[in-house]
């Protein structure tokens, strides 16, 4: 508990041994007034002062208002009328009983979020002249060599160039097993090296670390609100002026009803009190708090999980979620490339064939155009190519030795006019080869599908999403073999990047009202098309500044099970703000009408507030283990 929550607790206490000891003084009318006005006061004394100072700036109907009128006047009719103080009290009390509760759930929500916040490294060791000194990692310049022992962070994002060890990815995946590395490896800031001592050369400044976007996405979170949190704040400042005029009107109308139109004697005293008792049971709190309670705890469930959510605006969409749109290559499979075949079909060796377009890949940062390189297997002369030419979607053509070559697929070949003869239909990636635009030969390069994609889309089914739908460059025979494994309801293949576009349009188009379309892309060249989808899930795609700046959520491994997992915590979390929402305006509707009719006492009125406020604080707490059962 902090000091804040200790002193409150502390002032509940005394005031309740007050309260409890001074039942059995026999004292009456003004000093009993002054003796119970004591505990009074240490209780709620900064509920007044708050409610004070809201109408000195003008905020005038809040809880604490609400709270001050209510047992301020109670405490009234106690000395005028009733002689009893005690319900005034009792309303403070657990008022003040109900806030410290509430303080320690949302300080639950917090720790939790604070430990996904405790990735943030402290420091970074740089070796100078023999020694580590530590430094702060905003201080680390790209390029500079540092080394990380066993049981601290990685500070900074990049690439290992001494020693191997095994990471604790968990803060940052959510999974469990640990991640090996070694030289040659590139790592990303956040993890924890567990066992040997490693030297890693930095790629990135701190603050474009992996660690510096995993903080800013979770802190910024809170500030894009979902619809049900925006209307809860417009509620909460139309309800409460409304409830206080109401309060009125039942403390005024009807005695002066009675007295002018019935022409009787009403009890000022008994409507006053029910208007009082009205004023307690009104009080918002259990929607105003709860809600936005509710998100920020699923969205800290996410979090842990290795699901950052951008804001409780997209965890509301993703509850949605009816239509999943996926990119194949590095999303459904693993988009690590292996050359399978090599086959040449003129008088040039496969070695020869296989070097050229190696060297017509040299600055290609595709996982097809790496896979070629890594079966090349030897260092790459850079300066043996020249007038390198990216065709989007296509392939590319340079000068290797002053040679032209093209490397591609067939649209490619029949751009440059090069006959080439087809490969047979496989479930691989074909790339053609032409030299002085002659047609040499071909690679097949095969994906694997990954382990958990079937099982994703399985889950996505269990859930009730209807439709689901493949975009891919692949040809159609490949696309086509990947979806009838996964169970894929639409494939559209063969897709140029800015055909993707168009038929996610397409797919959208024919959504209902109501459902969410989401696109699931690895971040490679996906940013368009995250950016046009309702909801935008980027996959592993922590290395990728694109894709996290056009994504409305982020996985933080290359997982697809995440995705069903991701529109599960927001179903849930949507459920439990449902939840509240039904159960605090059914009790207040119901206790306001007792109240008005005189059937309600302040005792009942306490529980209308607080007890209400409580039970809807904890069931959104709830919302940060939901995927823990």
């Amino acid at each position: 508990m902090t000091n804040k929550q200790n002193k409150l607790l502390l002032r509940i206490i005394v005031s309740g041994i007050m309260l409890v000891a001074f039942f059995f003084v026999p004292v009456h009318n003004l000093i009993k007034f002054f003796l119970y006005l004591i505990p009074y006061l240490i209780v709620g004394y900064d509920v007044i002062l708050k409610a004070i100072n809201g109408v000195m700036s003008g905020e005038v109907f809040d809880e604490h208002f609400l709270m001050s009128v209510a047992t301020i006047g109670a405490m009234v009719l106690g000395l005028t009328y009733t002689g009893d103080y005690v319900e005034a009290i009792a309303v403070m009390f657990f008022y003040q009983v109900g806030e410290l509760l509430q303080s320690l759930a949302v300080g639950k929500s917090r720790k939790n979020i604070a430990t996904l916040m405790d990735i943030r490294p402290d420091y970074a060791h740089v070796e100078i002249d023999g020694e580590l000194r530590q430094v702060s990692p905003e201080e680390v310049e790209p390029g500079t060599v540092i080394v990380v022992q066993p049981g601290e962070k990685i500070p900074l994002d990049g690439i290992v160039t001494e020693g191997f060890s095994d990471l604790e990815t968990s803060a940052l995946t959510g999974e469990s097993l640990p991640r090996s590395v070694r030289m040659g490896d590139a790592v990303i800031s956040g993890c924890i090296n567990i066992s040997g001592v490693l030297k890693i050369k930095t790629t990135k400044p701190f603050t474009e670390s992996t660690v510096s976007k995993i903080l800013a996405l979770v802190e910024k979170a809170g500030f894009n609100k979902a619809k049900s949190e925006k209307f809860i704040s417009k509620f909460g400042k139309i309800y409460t002026p409304i409830v206080c005029y109401c309060a009125l009107a039942v403390a005024v109308i009807p005695p002066l009803f009675i007295t002018f139109v019935l022409h009787g004697v009403p009890d000022w005293n008994s409507w006053i009190y029910r208007a009082l008792t009205f004023l307690v049971v009104s009080c918002p709190c259990a929607l105003v708090i709860s809600v936005p309670l509710t998100f920020f705890a699923g969205i800290g469930g996410a979090s842990r999980m290795g699901i950052l959510v951008k804001g409780s605006n997209y965890l509301e969409s993703l509850a949605k979620v009816k239509t999943v749109v996926f990119d194949k290559t590095g999303t459904l499979t693993r988009g690590s490339f292996e050359v399978t075949e090599i086959r040449s079909q003129g008088n040039m060796s496969q070695e020869r064939l296989l070097e050229y377009a190696a060297y017509g890949e040299i600055a290609s940062g595709h996982p097809i155009g790496k896979s070629i390189q890594k079966a090349y297997g030897k260092k790459l002369d850079r300066q043996r190519v020249k007038n390198i030419q990216e065709k989007s979607g296509k392939g590319v053509v340079a000068l290797v030795d002053d040679v032209p070559i093209a490397i591609g697929n067939d649209s490619l070949m029949k751009e440059l006019g090069i006959q080439v003869q087809e490969a047979d239909n496989r479930t691989g990636t074909i790339v053609y080869v032409a030299v002085h635009g002659v047609f040499e030969g071909y690679l097949c390069i095969a994906d694997k599908i990954k382990n958990e994609s079937a099982q994703a889309l399985e889950d996505l089914k269990r859930l009730g999403v209807n439709k689901t739908v493949m975009l891919t460059g692949d040809r159609s025979a490949i696309a086509q073999t990947v979806a009838e494994q996964l169970g894929i309801d639409e494939v559209y293949s063969e897709l140029l990047p800015e055909n993707k576009v168009e038929k996610l349009e397409k797919v959208l188009s024919e959504k209902k009202t109501g459902d969410v379309v989401a696109f699931v892309g690895d971040g490679i060249n996906d940013a368009p098309v995250l950016m046009r989808a309702d909801i935008g899930i980027a996959m592993g795609a922590l290395g990728s500044d694109a894709a996290i700046e056009a994504a409305d959520v982020v996985l933080m491994d290359d997982n697809p099970g995440k995705i069903a997992q991701g529109i599960g915590i927001a179903r849930k979390c949507l459920n439990i703000v449902r939840q509240n929402v039904v159960f605090a305006l059914g009790t207040k509707i119901l206790y306001l009408i007792l109240a008005t009719f005189g059937f309600a006492s302040m005792w009942y009125a306490i529980f209308a507030d607080v007890g209400v406020t409580v039970l809807a604080v904890l069931n959104s707490t709830r919302a940060l283990q939901i995927m823990e059962k």
